[in-house]
């Protein structure tokens, strides 16, 4: 027997326009997500500068642990980690 690996197969005829079709559901759920975050950020800015006008601290660190907290319920660590990355580009520099 040998232990070389198989060379790779082709993808061709339905299977490439399958891929394509998938690959623009992508693009579409891509687009989805940049659209949302950007209301996302907006409106936690809007937050931010509420809480600052009123006199209080721009940040709340127990509603970023719910928020954290959710979203490594539904999605792992690497979630835990996107949740991270939307409240900081949401706070701006601390």
């Amino acid at each position: 027997m040998s232990s070389q690996t198989p060379a790779p197969v082709a993808v061709t005829g339905s299977d490439v326009e399958r891929i394509a079709e998938l690959r623009a559901e992508i693009d579409a759920c891509d687009a989805e997500i940049i659209a949302l975050v950007q209301r996302r950020l907006a409106v936690s800015r809007q937050i931010g500068a509420l809480r600052s006008a009123s006199g209080g601290t721009r940040l709340n660190l127990s509603r970023e642990q719910q928020v954290l907290a959710r979203f490594r319920a539904a999605l792992g660590d690497d979630g835990a980690a996107l949740g991270m990355m939307l409240l900081r580009q949401g706070r701006g520099r601390l």
